[in-house]
């Protein structure tokens, strides 16, 4: 599997995702400019990622400027046509911006920028332990929208305590249902607001960014 790491204009964890990449996870990666629009060297079992930070500043809205970049016009065709994409962060807050995934990340519910380690859990494993940081990192969707994402299985991680229990306690921004990142229907879109990609060395003494990427079939 190769991956495209797209970068935009105040991009600022592109190059960790780079590094986990090639690094930790042994991959090819292709960086991609947000003013170009060429995917031709991507099939659909590729990946494109779209990385954290603050994408043109997040001056109107966070994700609403990147989503009309030549750059993400060719993504959404990709993820139409069945290609992986894989949105962190800023990048999860551009896919719902763009409608290739449903509901929105609002202000943290303490209206502060929150920066620390959680833990967060899938159907398929028990806590990982994953950093985060954002301010506008609070998921939330009307209850017919997450009733469906619930029925369909799109919930694909969840904030918890270090022995996975789901409670209000470990839900960091406020998150609607402890939701820390979501699919689409066919399941080839992904995004989260926890970094996996600060949690592949074994040099920082976590890698269980490594599951994430496991998880989400993405090795």
């Amino acid at each position: 599997m190769k991956f495209g790491v797209v970068v935009f204009p105040g991009s600022n964890c592109d190059r960790d995702m780079q590094d986990a990449l090639q690094q930790d996870l042994g991959k090819e990666v292709i960086m991609l400019w947000h003013k170009d629009q060429d995917l031709s060297m991507f099939n659909t079992d590729d990946c494109i990622i779209l990385p954290g930070g603050f994408s043109y500043g997040d001056y109107l809205r966070c994700g609403a400027i990147a989503r009309f970049s030549p750059m993400m016009q060719s993504v959404i065709e990709f993820a139409n046509k069945g290609g992986k994409v894989l949105g962190v962060c800023n990048g999860f807050q551009i896919l719902c911006e763009s409608g290739l995934l449903p509901g929105v990340l609002l202000q943290n519910a303490n209206q502060q920028f929150i920066c620390k380690n959680v833990f967060i859990k899938n159907d398929k494993t028990g806590a990982l332990k994953i950093p985060i940081a954002h301010g506008e990192g609070r998921f939330h969707a009307d209850e017919n929208t997450l009733n469906e994402l619930e029925a369909n299985g799109q919930v694909i991680f969840r904030y918890c305590d270090e022995n996975g229990n789901i409670d209000a306690a470990h839900n960091p921004n406020g998150a609607i249902r402890n939701i820390a990142g979501i699919s689409n229907k066919n399941k080839n879109v992904f995004g989260m607001m926890p970094h996996p990609e600060r949690a592949t060395s074994t040099a920082l003494s976590n890698i269980d960014g490594k599951k994430v990427f496991e998880i989400l079939g993405l090795n």
